[in-house]
C-alpha cells in the first residue's frame, strides 16, 4: 500500500514538471513567433558645416560663427516621480534657470521645446545627460495606441542653426559689413549681405556637411568598422585680413573724438602700403553693430570709403600737375600769373583764397592756387586729360576686395576741350570720386609711378589651416618714374612749405596736398563742405599713402584745419604703434 502511494506521488510530480517544461516551451514558441519591434542594430549621425571666421592681420577672430542647438522633451514619456530630478540636472548642465524649465514644463503638456539657442559645449553636455537620463529611467516607455509597439523619447538635443557672432561689437564696420539668418528645411543658416560677409560669400559659406552612418553599440554610438561610413565636414573658409585689430581700434577711436571736435557727420582714413598695397586701415567714425542695427545706422550701412563718391577738390591738382609734367607741358619753375585772386574764364571766374601775383607752377600746388592750376590745365588736351584721369583709376574700381563700389565720373575727352570744364576739373569740380580711388592714384607718387590696387585679404585658410595666398595686388605705370619723383618732391614741400604744415613730424618723410570742395545739394552748390588730405609717410623701411576725409565739417570749411590734423593723428599713432620708426 504504502509502495503503491509512493508511487502516485513520483507520477503526479512528473506529471506536473513534464507540464510545466511543456508550458515554457509554448510560451517560448509563441514569444518567437510573436512579431515584434526589434531596434535597428545600425544608427545615423549628421552634422552641419560652418561658416568660415573672418580673422584680423594680428590673429584676432573678428566674425565668428557659433552652432545652436534646440532641447526638447515629451511630458508623456516623463516619469512624474523624476520630474524634479529631470529639472535640476537639465538647468546644472545647461546653466538655465531651474525656475524658468519649470515654467515651460508645467505650461504645456507633449512636445516642449526648452531652448532654442544652445551653444555647442552645452550641447555636448546634454547629449550626455541624455544617455544618464535613460538609465535613470526618468522618462519611461510608451505603448504607441496606433501600432501597439512601445516607445521612448528621452531628451533630444537637435542641431537648429547657426548665429554669426562679432566679438569687438563696431570694430571694421562697415567694411566687414552684416549678414542675416534665413530657415530653409528647418535649420537657420547665415548669409552675407553687405562688406566683407556679401564679397567673399562663395568662399565663406560652408561646402559640405558631415555624415556618418554604420552599426551601433548598446548606447547607439557608432561603432566604426568595415561597415561604418563617414562623410567629413568641410566648413567654409576663413578670411585673414590685412589690418590689425591693434592699429584700427586706435584709429577708430580717434575718429571718434574728431567726428565731436570738428562738429562734422562724417570722419574716414585709410592707410595702405604704398608698395604692396596692402590696406593697413580702413575706418570711419560712423560705424554699428552688426548684430543690432537701428534705423539710425542705415547711413552707416554702406561703406563711405569706396560708397560715397564726392567731388574730392583740390586733391586732383596734384594728378592734373603730374599729367603736364608727363606731357612734357610744364616745367615746375615757369611763372604763373595769380591774377590776384579773381580770374575769368569764359563766363566763368574763378579765385582764390588767399591772392597772388605770380608764383611758380610747382606752387600753384604747394599753396593750392586755383587760378594757376586752371590756367596750366589749358595746357593739356581734352583726351590728354580724360585718358590721364583714367590711367590714374578714376571713374573705375579702385580694389576688387569689396563691393558695392559707386566708381564716380569724369568729364569725357570732347568735354574736357572746353576751357570751362578744363579748368574746374583741374581742381575737382565736375569729376567724383571716392576715398579709395584717391588713395590709389596718389599712391604712384610713392611707388615711382605706379599705382597698387588697395588689398584688404591677406589669405584665405582651409581646413586643415593652410593659407592660400590671393593673387598679389595688380600694379600699373601710369607715369614715368621721373615724373613722380618730381611731384613727390612738391608735396614734400607742400608739407614742409604749405598748407600741409600741419601735418609735418620730424624725422619722417612727409608729403600731402589738401582739397577742399562744396557739396551739391538737389542740385545746387550749398554752404556746406568736404575736405580731404591725401599724401604719403615715409621712414627708412616703409612707406604709406595715406588719406584722411572730414564729411561736412562745422568747425571750419579748411582741409587746413580739419584734414591735416586727422591725418596728423593718424601718423602719430603709426609711430606709437611701432608701424614708423622717426630718425631723429
Amino acid at each position: 500500500m504504502k509502495n503503491q502511494n509512493k508511487s502516485k506521488k513520483i507520477f503526479l510530480l512528473f506529471s506536473t514538471i513534464t507540464l510545466g517544461f511543456l508550458i515554457f516551451l509554448i510560451v517560448m514558441l509563441l514569444i518567437t513567433l510573436k512579431p515584434r519591434h526589434i531596434p535597428s542594430l545600425y544608427t545615423k549621425e549628421s552634422s552641419k558645416a560652418s561658416r568660415g571666421f573672418i580673422i584680423s592681420a594680428d590673429g584676432f577672430h573678428i566674425a565668428t560663427t557659433k552652432k545652436l542647438y534646440k532641447a526638447v522633451v515629451n511630458t508623456h514619456f516623463m516619469d512624474p516621480q523624476k520630474k524634479e530630478l529631470f529639472i535640476e540636472l537639465f538647468s546644472i548642465y545647461s546653466g538655465i534657470d531651474a525656475k524658468e524649465i519649470k515654467k515651460k514644463l508645467f505650461k504645456k503638456k507633449g512636445v516642449v521645446v526648452l531652448s532654442y539657442n544652445i551653444p555647442q559645449k552645452q550641447a555636448q553636455y546634454l547629449k550626455s545627460l541624455s544617455y544618464e537620463l535613460k538609465k535613470f529611467k526618468v522618462f519611461i516607455e510608451r505603448e504607441n495606441k496606433k501600432t501597439g509597439k512601445l516607445i521612448l523619447q528621452g531628451l533630444s538635443i537637435i542641431e537648429s542653426g547657426e548665429s554669426r557672432e562679432y566679438a569687438y561689437g563696431k570694430l571694421l564696420t562697415p567694411i566687414i559689413g552684416y549678414s542675416r539668418k534665413f530657415e530653409k528645411n528647418g535649420y537657420t543658416y547665415i548669409k552675407g549681405i553687405k562688406g566683407l560677409e556679401k564679397r567673399f560669400e562663395n568662399e565663406l559659406q560652408a561646402k559640405q556637411d558631415e555624415m556618418s552612418q554604420g552599426p551601433r553599440d548598446v548606447n547607439s554610438y557608432i561603432i566604426l568598422n568595415k561597415d561604418s561610413f563617414t562623410k567629413r565636414n568641410i566648413n567654409g573658409l576663413n578670411i585673414k585680413l590685412t589690418i590689425p585689430v591693434s592699429l584700427q581700434i586706435r584709429i577708430e577711436r580717434m575718429l571718434d573724438d574728431m567726428k565731436k571736435e570738428l562738429r562734422a557727420s562724417e570722419v574716414m582714413i585709410a592707410i595702405m602700403d604704398s608698395v604692396s598695397g596692402e590696406v593697413l586701415s580702413m575706418a570711419s567714425s560712423n560705424r554699428y553693430l552688426p548684430k543690432d542695427i537701428k534705423k539710425s545706422d542705415y547711413p552707416s550701412l554702406n561703406s563711405s570709403m569706396i560708397e560715397y563718391s564726392f567731388e574730392p577738390g583740390s586733391v586732383i591738382k596734384t594728378i592734373t600737375f603730374a599729367l603736364l609734367l608727363e606731357n612734357g607741358l610744364v616745367n615746375p619753375y615757369d611763372l604763373v600769373n595769380g591774377h590776384n585772386g579773381r580770374y575769368k574764364i569764359g563766363k566763368k571766374t574763378i579765385t582764390d583764397e588767399h591772392p597772388f601775383d605770380w608764383l611758380s607752377a610747382e606752387n600753384t600746388i604747394v599753396h593750392s592756387s586755383n587760378i594757376g592750376i586752371a590756367q596750366l590745365a589749358q595746357k593739356l588736351s581734352g583726351p590728354q586729360f580724360h585718358n590721364g584721369l583714367k590711367k590714374f583709376g578714376f571713374s573705375k574700381a579702385s580694389t576688387p576686395d569689396l563691393i558695392y563700389e559707386r566708381v564716380g565720373s569724369i568729364p569725357n575727352a570732347q568735354r574736357l576741350n572746353n576751357e570751362i570744364y578744363k579748368a574746374t576739373c583741374s581742381y575737382g569740380y565736375g569729376m567724383r570720386a571716392n576715398l579709395m580711388q584717391i588713395i590709389k592714384a596718389y599712391s604712384a607718387f610713392n611707388n615711382s609711378g605706379e599705382i597698387v590696387n588697395p588689398k584688404i585679404v591677406k589669405s584665405f585658410i582651409d581646413e586643415k589651416n593652410i593659407s592660400i595666398l590671393l593673387p598679389e595686388s595688380e600694379y600699373s605705370q601710369v607715369i614715368k618714374s621721373s615724373t613722380a619723383q618730381r611731384v613727390k618732391k612738391i608735396l614734400i614741400k607742400t608739407v614742409n612749405q604749405g598748407t600741409g604744415i600741419k601735418a609735418k613730424t620730424e624725422g619722417l618723410e612727409i608729403g600731402g596736398k589738401t582739397g577742399t570742395a562744396h557739396i551739391v545739394e538737389r542740385g545746387k552748390y550749398v554752404n556746406k563742405y568736404n575736405t580731404a588730405f591725401i599724401g604719403f609717410v615715409n621712414d627708412k623701411k616703409s612707406s604709406y599713402t595715406i588719406g584722411a576725409v572730414v564729411i561736412k565739417p562745422k568747425k571750419s570749411q579748411f582741409a587746413a584745419q580739419t584734414s591735416v590734423p586727422v591725418f596728423k593723428k593718424v601718423i602719430d599713432i603709426m609711430v606709437e604703434e611701432g608701424y614708423l620708426l622717426p630718425t631723429l
